[in-house]
């Protein structure tokens, strides 16, 4: 039997992204979208079919699943998704989008980046898709960046107020590498259930908009339920 080809991102999937980002509220998450979960592909908890299975229950629009240098999470999903849309194609299904969360140096201090609708096949992709944290140049924010863009994607810094450098020194820094957004809906401390931080959205919320940036949202999920971080 031969296995049912996975979606591959294109363009249009990045300007689809463009404009859910452009319309994204502190209200958007968790039940809207979710930019940022995890599977048993890098540090998480849950299959990507059970991830799937809580995002069609809780009716999201569109996600995104970020692992740890993977995108094999990613492509189970998406191809339980085709199949899905094969054997019910009345059923109104979310878009999945290519994600992947990168540890990268930037000014010296470790950062998350986000990378999202890039081309999985793009050879430049390589050094991130190992399961491991990428080494020597390949670490640097800069480096992180470009292959994700060249590789026809955007970025994204992962929350920006969690590192042991400030935000307002992170942020210019990341635009400057030509960074496309930041994580501004998201939940510090862990509260449950989910709920973005209010003093922290507000901050770097505020600094999108001074650099032009999507303000992005996501749960971090890494323990059994979508609606909680761990």
């Amino acid at each position: 039997m031969v296995a049912s080809p996975v979606t591959v991102p294109n363009a249009q999937n990045t300007q689809a992204l463009k404009e859910v980002w452009a319309s994204i509220h502190l209200e958007s998450c968790p039940y809207h979208y979710n930019f940022h979960m995890h599977t048993v592909c890098s540090d998480g908890k849950l299959t990507p079919e059970g991830l799937l299975e809580q995002v069609l229950t809780i009716g999201l629009k569109g996600f995104a699943i970020t692992d740890h240098h993977s995108v094999r999470g990613y492509q189970i999903a998406q191809r339980k998704l085709d199949e899905i849309r094969l054997q019910k194609p009345e059923t109104c299904l979310p878009h999945l989008w290519t994600g992947i969360e990168v540890t990268s140096n930037l000014l010296g201090t470790e950062v998350h980046i986000l990378g999202y609708a890039f081309d999985p096949e793009h050879w430049v992709m390589e050094p991130y898709l190992s399961g491991d944290r990428p080494s020597g140049m390949d670490v640097y924010a800069d480096n992180v960046i470009d292959a994700i863009h060249q590789a026809g994607g955007l970025t994204v810094l992962a929350h920006p107020v969690r590192y042991h450098r400030p935000a307002q020194e992170l942020i210019p820094a990341a635009v400057h590498m030509g960074i496309d957004g930041v994580e501004a809906y998201y939940a510090y401390g862990n509260p449950k259930p989910w709920k973005a931080s209010l003093k922290e959205t507000e901050q770097v919320k505020k600094m999108s908009e001074v650099y032009g940036l999507y303000a992005t949202c996501g749960t971090d999920t890494h323990g059994m339920n979508l609606l909680q971080r761990i």
